[in-house]
């Protein structure tokens, strides 16, 4: 029968423990039948023969056949030289031969010693030739105890055999519990069951076998080899199956797969391997200390856990690398592969309690990793000025490109975070970018590993410093550091907030833009000096709170520069300006408004009322135009594209207009006007209208006095006559009116009749 153990070492020492009882028994029922001797021998030799033979059958069937070239019985001892012997099976179709040159058998100690070399052929054809390779087993100085079974040697063994070669050097065989030990340098080569499967190597410094478990225990230190794959451990058990590796179960384990373009290597203070019938890898396990690491051309993957399972693809010709999972306090590190005028990726640290990594068919790179639990994903920067970002989710799922780079992610219930390095002349770091949202997905640049876009919703929040932001979808340019906010978007600071349909945030600079209605507030800005508390009032009033609608905005300079378009509305308490467009300009103190433009201003009290007093009616002017360019420094409106103001009981009609604000209070009430250009003010009363026109007027709220001049200005009054003169002044509070004519061209009055 050919020998189909993996370790066929143990078939060393058996078959020398079989031949040598066999031999033992047969030889004792041999020398009791035996005849008279048939002549003197030498003293102390009870027997001698020269080519003695013996042949035992059962039932017509051989049991044993042994040949000596020469036999001597002395001194309690036999002495048999050129030995051979003949094991048949039951069925007597094949048999076991036994080599030795030299063998002693010490019939009082029970002890049979072959010091010369033995060998041992197993499953010879008894009637036939031999067809296919035999094992043969070589060992010399082998120890046999015929009362126990008990066979040693410390000398070298080898065997061959149809599927492979060992060695050994010292063996212990003990068959009443079936058990072997090889002393030192145990060696196999197992070659498989066909041409196609790869061979593999076992080796340790001691081996213990133990047949009734089917285990084999390496002691020592213990080392599998096979192709691409090395396994180093301390001791080791090896299980059998039908006599084919099932499994081994080492210690102190280190491993590695090295194969072109990608190796694995793997650490464990406990490691199970388990093989199939063809001996390739199925499955690997490592526990307490486990750690794996992948290194390939673009990056080196090393994950640290409580425990390992890598499970391998045995349908091809070799065990691919197929799913990695790691379990229990899982930390997954990929750091990138330095190279000459590269940029390098960001170091990415993936942290979970369970991790499973899959690979691409082939076994070379990954190709989706994933986590079964919280975790969190570190990417930390290796190029100066690169922002050192994380990210934690319920969930995590990402996707490999080749050579191992990153393509995309997925997480859930995530929120992130990006600290951005120091500037030079910075004292303090600048505050990090936190974010939260359900749902995350982000997609990496093949070409730099870089993130290139990033997209959160459904309750999306952010927060940098004291900017925040919300909508129910946001998404992250990386390229442009721009953040896109769709659906009930909002962005505030300690300055305001703004609302709308859609919102573009550059991260850097703060700017933003905003679309669909637009809502904005602007609280007033804080007073830094005396003069600032001077200032107070205008159409920039810095002791309210601003607002606007538009249907655009765009917010720049760290808010000092603002723009609304479309259906433009901004005011403060009861100010108002309307227009197609609107900007502000905070740090120059200027207004400007564009296409149908209204602006209206509230006329202060001038006395608080008494508690008893009626409430007095609000006294509001109101302007039309055009344009609009206002500055704060000295607190003027100018209109133009043709004006029309309006304020109680006057209207004032003009190609342009320069409305003065009050200096001197802390409202924006309007002190004084200077309209040019087509001049027409009318002003009217219960019994009475008066209207003046010129080329150039003024008017001054306070007095009530409206003065026309240039142009040939004329006041019509429907109650007294028309009035013409170089210049006009008339007070329309006591019905004063005032006439200065040029030389040449006297004042002239048509006064009406009662």
């Amino acid at each position: 029968m050919r020998w189909t153990r993996p370790l066929l070492l143990v078939a060393i020492l058996l078959v020398l423990g079989g031949v040598g009882a066999t031999f033992y028994s047969r030889l004792k029922e041999q020398n009791a039948g035996a005849q008279a001797k048939p002549k003197a021998l030498a003293d102390g030799t009870l027997s001698d023969s020269q080519g003695w033979s013996y042949t035992k059958t059962v039932n017509s069937k051989p049991v044993f056949y042994v040949h000596a070239d020469n036999m001597e019985e002395s001194g309690g001892k036999f002495h048999l030289k050129g030995i051979e012997l003949h094991i048949f099976q039951k069925d007597a179709t094949q048999f076991d031969k036994v080599k030795s040159g030299e063998a002693e058998f010490d019939i009082n100690a029970g002890v049979l010693f072959s010091k010369g070399d033995v060998e041992i052929t197993m499953g010879v054809p008894a009637d036939k030739e031999p067809s296919g390779r035999l094992m043969v087993i070589k060992s010399s100085a082998v120890h046999f105890e015929s009362k126990t079974g008990k066979a040693t040697t410390d000398g070298a063994t080898t065997f061959e055999f149809d599927k492979g070669t060992g060695s050994a050097v010292g063996a212990f065989y003990d068959p009443q519990i079936h058990e072997l030990h090889m002393v030192s340098q145990v060696h196999l080569l197992w070659r498989g069951k066909d041409a196609k499967a790869k061979p593999m190597q076992v080796e340790a410094g001691n081996l213990i076998y133990k047949e009734k478990e089917a285990k084999v225990y390496l002691g020592g230190w213990s080392k599998l080899l096979r192709e691409t794959l090395s396994l180093n451990a301390g001791p080791a058990v090896v299980a059998l199956s039908n006599g084919v590796i099932q499994q081994v179960d080492a210690e102190h384990a280190q491993g590695t797969d090295d194969r072109p373009g990608r190796k694995i290597e793997y650490v464990a203070d406990k490691l199970t391997m388990n093989m199939d019938e063809d001996g390739q890898i199925k499955k690997i396990a490592g526990e307490h200390n486990a750690r794996l690491t992948s290194f390939s051309d673009t990056a080196q993957t090393t994950i640290t856990t409580d425990r390992v399972d890598l499970d391998f693809n045995t349908s091809a010709a070799d065990s691919v690398l197929d799913t990695a999972l790691a379990t229990g306090h899982s930390i997954a590190e990929s750091k990138p592969v330095f190279k000459q005028g590269v940029n390098p990726a960001d170091t990415r640290i993936l942290r979970s309690e369970v991790i499973k990594t899959k690979m691409r068919p082939d076994g070379q790179e990954i190709d989706n990793v994933e986590t079964a639990s919280a975790g969190s994903l570190e990417f930390v920067p290796n190029r100066p000025g690169q922002p050192h970002r994380w990210m934690n989710g319920d969930r995590l799922w990402i996707k490999y490109g080749v050579k191992n780079q990153i393509e995309s992610f997925k997480s859930v219930n995530v929120a992130t975070r990006s600290e951005k390095p120091t500037p030079k002349d910075a004292k303090q770091p600048p505050p990090p970018s936190l974010t939260w949202s359900k749902d995350l997905t982000a997609e990496f640049d093949p070409k730099t590993s870089q993130l290139s876009r990033l997209e959160q919703w459904n309750d999306f929040r952010y927060e940098e410093g004291t900017r925040k932001a919300k909508a129910d979808r946001a998404l992250l340019e990386q390229a442009k550091d721009l953040i896109h906010l769709t659906g009930l978007a909002r962005v505030w600071d300690e300055t305001g907030s703004t609302e709308g349909d859609k919102i573009e945030l550059e991260q850097k600079s703060g700017d933003f833009s905003a679309e669909g209605n637009v809502n904005s507030t602007r609280l007033p800005d804080k007073k830094t000096d005396k003069k600032d508390e001077n200032t107070s009032g205008g159409l920039l009033a810095q002791d309210e709170p601003m607002h606007a609608k538009a249907k655009k905005m765009m917010s720049t300079e760290n808010h000092l520069l603002v723009r609304y378009e479309g259906n433009a509305i901004a005011w403060q308490g009861a100010n108002r300006l309307q227009a197609d467009v609107i900007e502000i300009d905070r740090d120059n103190s200027i207004v400007k408004a564009h296409g149908h433009v209204v602006s209206q201003l509230l006329d202060k009290a001038k006395d608080e009322p008494k508690p008893k007093d009626p409430a007095p009616s609000p006294v509001f002017t109101i302007v039309k135009a055009p344009e609009l360019i206002y500055n704060d420094d000295d607190r003027v409106a100018h209109y133009t594209g043709g004006v029309l103001l309006d304020r109680p009981g006057m209207k004032v009609k003009s190609q342009e207009l320069k409305a003065f604000l009050r200096d001197d209070s802390d409202d924006s009430s309007l002190d004084h006007a200077f309209a040019d250009g087509k001049v027409e003010i009318v002003q009217t009363a219960l019994d009475r209208t008066r209207t003046g026109t010129s080329e150039h007027a003024e008017y001054y709220v306070d007095d009530a006095k409206v003065i026309l001049e240039t142009g040939h200005p004329q006041l019509v009054d429907s109650k007294k006559g028309s009035t013409k003169g170089k210049k006009l002044t008339w007070f329309s509070n006591d019905d004063r009116l005032l006439v200065d004519g040029a030389e040449g061209a006297p004042a002239q009055s048509k006064l009406r009749r009662k």
